[in-house]
């Protein structure tokens, strides 16, 4: 693969891209080294998602290839991906969930290799924005120029779970996809893993500044992006990373796209389901 640029945005990111293809073969996984284990790995932008970008840029097998925990979704918007201790789960829009073909294809993805840098009790959680906050306070000690991975662990007194139906082209763009086609399923005292990506402030134009949480649950049935949830305790452990590389299309339809365009409010959107 071909080096695009490499460039230092601070002290403690460091930022590469890299033009992919899913047609390419880059065979089996090469042994990872302690710095190929701090770094995050991102497919495209959430802004190209969110535009209609839905074509798949690298296979699963590769995205393996680049860290064992994370998030994403697959070629089409097919239902959600929760990877998840090496596994690559995908959570259907009919609500089911199943292991991802390796063969399958991904338009976004971020995953890293996984280390505990962090454990941290969290207790008496009441919805989405007090885990928001509790892990806040975790990421202001630690430094909040960096990225994080965030495994909590638990069983679960509300979990409020989105996927959606497999688009076809012409694509729309994610916010009008879901509108129709996005689907609900709330659970009770159910057991699982929240599997979470915080990014910093400056990634605004290439992600979503903060948080974003999937849910798969422990008997691999059940999953999704979380909209809302709650839980009495639960373990949450942090893996701090401070390099971040990403993964381009070389496609004409990728080249074409007007990635400069302000889409944050259609970001809100499809996170969070407010306006």
């Amino acid at each position: 693969m071909k080096k695009i640029v490499a460039i230092v945005l601070s002290v403690v990111a460091l930022l590469s891209f890299t033009a992919c293809s899913a047609q390419q073969d880059t065979g089996k996984a090469a042994e990872k080294t302690n710095g190929d284990r701090e770094t995050v790995y991102q497919v495209a932008l959430l802004q190209s998602l969110t535009q209609g970008y839905y074509d798949g840029i690298i296979k699963v097998s590769e995205l393996k290839e680049h860290g064992d925990i994370g998030i994403g979704t697959f070629e089409g918007v097919n239902g959600e991906m929760i990877v998840l201790d090496g596994k690559v789960y995908q959570a259907l829009g009919d609500g089911s969930v199943q292991e991802a073909s390796d063969d399958e294809t991904v338009p976004f993805s971020n995953v890293t290799f996984f280390d505990s840098d962090v454990t941290e009790k969290l207790s008496n959680i009441k919805d989405i924005n007090e885990l928001k906050a509790s892990l806040d306070k975790i990421v202001e000690k630690n430094g909040k120029n960096l990225f994080y991975f965030v495994k909590v662990g638990g069983e679960f007194a509300k979990m409020n779970v989105r996927s959606e139906l497999k688009q076809n082209k012409p694509y729309k763009s994610l916010d009008k996809a879901l509108a129709t086609d996005q689907r609900e399923f709330n659970y009770e005292n159910i057991k699982g893993t929240v599997v979470a990506l915080y990014c910093p402030d400056y990634m605004g134009g290439l992600n979503t500044p903060g948080w974003h949480f999937h849910f798969v649950s422990d008997d691999k049935t059940k999953g999704g992006h979380i909209l809302e949830l709650a839980f009495d305790s639960a373990e949450a452990e942090l893996d701090i990373t401070p390099e971040f590389e990403m993964c381009l299309s070389d496609t004409d339809d990728f080249q074409k796209m007007e990635l400069s365009k302000d889409v944050s409010s259609a970001i809100k959107k499809v996170e969070t389901n407010e306006e």
